[in-house]
């Protein structure tokens, strides 16, 4: 397997000259990016050959190799050059972009680098999520497998227990009392009521149940006297039967 050069990948640096930072503005932005320091430049571009020749930089558009140009500007902080492969005058063919902020160059990462630093990151995440879940397994041939958390123990183990709340009253002790309240309401109703807060109090009427009539008793002069009945027949006494003695036991003749 070929060995790969950590200087061809130019996404994990950065550039900057302190001098250029405070008068960096859009026409003299390509100029600090061509600085023999600055490892994103290439030296064979058609910028060093019309710098070389001293022409404007539209002589660009007449040449064909690689190029930079100013593809976005946003002052004072924020510009963006391009290296493009130029093949006509009307066609070309990016090839990377870099964005100076503050004066600090650095390089956009392609769509490929960013997908694979993505999916890089999320298999590094779910096998560490794995070696940590398999870091607590315990296995044992009679008990088979299960989970010991340390931490979590210890965590139980600090923690106060909390001692249980008690309920107040049970739901018979509730429903008894509920039933001598409604007793007590339909022995004795309210005398007023008041529909809303603020309003004069209505009285209620109260249904008064029949009274019992109270039987009269008569003194033991006004009662009726009346002859007592006369004797009837005498009744013949109940006869009785003699007792009589159990009956002896007489032996068994063998």
């Amino acid at each position: 397997m070929a060995s790969v050069d950590l200087r061809d990948n130019l996404l994990g640096i950065s550039w900057v000259d302190s001098g250029w930072v405070p008068i960096l503005n859009p026409s003299n932005v390509l100029e600090y990016f061509s600085e023999r320091s600055n490892p994103f430049y290439d030296r064979t571009c058609n910028n060093e050959v019309v710098k070389m020749q001293r022409l404007t930089l539209d002589h660009l558009n007449q040449m064909v190799g690689v190029e930079y140009i100013l593809l976005h500007a946003q002052e004072p902080i924020l510009y963006i050059i391009r290296k493009q492969q130029r093949q006509s005058p009307t066609q070309v063919i990016p090839l990377a972009d870099y964005y100076i902020i503050a004066g600090v160059v650095y390089q956009a990462p392609d769509l490929g680098s960013v997908i694979s630093s993505r999916v890089l990151s999320a298999v590094h995440g779910i096998q560490s999520a794995f070696d940590e879940a398999m870091s607590f397994c315990r296995y044992h041939p009679s008990k088979g497998y299960w989970w010991h958390f340390k931490d979590q123990e210890e965590r139980e183990r600090v923690k106060p227990k909390s001692k249980r709340k008690e309920e107040p009253s049970s739901l018979f002790q509730r429903q008894r009392v509920d039933t001598l309240l409604l007793d007590l309401r339909n022995k004795f109703p309210p005398t007023f009521y008041q529909p809303k807060p603020g309003e004069k109090p209505v009285p209620v009427e109260v249904k008064k149940e029949p009274e019992v009539p109270v039987e009269i008793v008569k003194p033991p002069e006004e009662r009726d006297t009346k002859p007592p009945a006369p004797p009837g027949p005498p009744r013949p006494a109940p006869q009785t039967t003699p007792n009589k003695p159990p009956p002896e036991k007489r032996a068994r003749l063998q």
